[in-house]
């Protein structure tokens, strides 16, 4: 590994996947890392991108006997190729290749987007590909710590103890923010507000002119634009599609297209509603949230000060919010169990932020934007438990805040400090 380059948590599963899976596809939003990881972290393998029009070019010319070709100068690792979803006739070519030689590890893709997703290729490389998905980097990577195993600490035992928690570092509300508003992307995170700002703009509209593009072959992407501006608005919450599509003008096809895009791109994900099947009990509309805070604090041109004490506490509700939901996302792979991410809301207007369920196991988390906690931040979690679709069920209750200490609030309901996501230490090796 180059001096100076952040570790990523991906590593030793990209490691495992490469003796299990003959190809390997790295997807995720650009610019998150993924070129850093297979070239320079992993340090094994021939790296060539289609980015290089020559290469390309060669590739879609010949794809099958350019890839021999350069796999034959490679002498160890796997065949690195950046950019893969560019070509139209990669996949069937690695198909041919890969049932000729059944070796593991002989590829690894990496792209902004699937290059497997006409349903064709994809059954006829069936039990050929594994997929991972980078997402920008997690608080604890930049500190080169260990994992969050919120998860794994709060369904290890019917009563979690608090004292199996690791001690988080003691932030400021301010320097929580710092972190919200600085995002995850590697070259972008550290750079100076107005820079920083301008640098995640740039991004934004890189991906509508170049990823994007690509994928609708359009050239118009103006309205494009305009939606990602007003998503970065509703984040936190409930997406009200025809709400949405009148305020870009745009039809509600068209949106909900869009939308899947972004989706694909891993820059948005929708959160679905969490339902018990008591029909017309639970409101069955996702939430939204954007792939790093960095890019929502950019659109809406948000820096520390602008949520200083005296400035709209929503604003800050829905970043934190986002940001804590993409701390989790980030943590699922390395959990001991399958989890999926929900919300809920009650008509009554009882509703939690996050819910975790594996199983019958449901953790619930509730996001406060505040440095105290108190016994009706729970009320939800607590109704939820005992009176609710909950009741009969596994249900632990965490509130998320901006403050110090770890506190219990009853049975199975805790309030943890924002950093509880970068305290796991002990388990990532140093």
């Amino acid at each position: 590994m180059e001096e100076g380059l952040l570790p990523r948590h991906l590593q030793p599963e990209l490691k495992a996947a490469l003796a299990s899976a003959r190809i390997v596809n790295l997807i995720g939003p650009r610019q998150v890392g993924k070129t850093t990881l297979v070239r320079d972290l992993m340090s094994v393998g021939k790296f060539i991108t289609l980015d290089d029009e020559s290469m390309l070019a060669a590739i879609e010319a010949d794809p099958k006997g350019q890839l021999d070709t350069l796999l034959a100068e490679n002498k160890a690792g796997p065949l690195i190729i950046d950019e893969a979803q560019r070509s139209t006739k990669l996949a069937l070519a690695l198909k041919r290749i890969v049932d000729e030689n059944r070796a593991m590890g002989q590829f690894i893709l990496t792209g902004s987007s699937n290059v497997f997703t006409s349903a064709h290729v994809a059954d006829s490389l069936a039990g050929r590909v594994y997929t991972i998905t980078m997402l920008p980097m997690s608080v604890a990577e930049t500190q080169c710590v260990g994992p969050a195993k919120i998860l794994d600490w709060a369904s290890a035992s019917e009563r979690p103890d608090p004292l199996n928690l690791p001690i988080g570092e003691t932030l400021s509300r301010t320097q929580y923010i710092d972190l919200m508003v600085a995002g995850g992307f590697p070259e972008i995170r550290t750079l100076e507000d107005r820079w920083r700002q301008n640098r995640y703009r740039d991004y934004v509209d890189s991906v509508v002119e170049r990823d994007v593009a690509y994928i609708l072959k359009i050239r118009k992407s103006d309205a494009m634009r305009r939606m990602i501006d007003q998503l970065a608005t509703r984040v936190g919450n409930e997406l009200n599609i025809d709400e949405l599509s009148s305020t870009i003008s745009l039809q509600r096809n068209t949106t909900e297209t869009y939308l899947d895009i972004l989706t694909k791109l891993s820059l948005l994900r929708r959160l679905p509603a969490w339902t018990s099947g008591e029909s017309g009990r639970d409101i069955r509309q996702a939430k939204i949230h954007l792939v790093d805070t960095g890019i929502v604090a950019a659109l809406r041109s948000m820096n520390t000060q602008s949520f200083s004490i005296g400035a709209n506490p929503t604003a800050l509700g829905g970043v934190l919010e986002n940001f804590v939901f993409n701390e989790i996302w980030k943590s699922l792979p390395y959990q001991m169990r399958q989890w999926r991410l929900y919300h809920w809301r009650h008509q009554r207007g009882r509703e939690i932020d996050i819910l975790a369920e594996s199983d019958r196991m449901i953790i619930g988390f509730e996001v406060k934007a505040s440095t105290t906690v108190e016994a009706k931040d729970f009320k939800h979690l607590r109704w939820f438990r005992e009176e609710g679709p909950g009741a009969g069920r596994p249900v632990v209750g965490i509130v998320i805040y901006m403050g110090e200490r770890v506190l219990t609030f009853g049975e199975n309901l805790f309030a943890l400090p924002l950093s509880i996501f970068w305290s796991f230490k002990d388990t990532w090796p140093h």
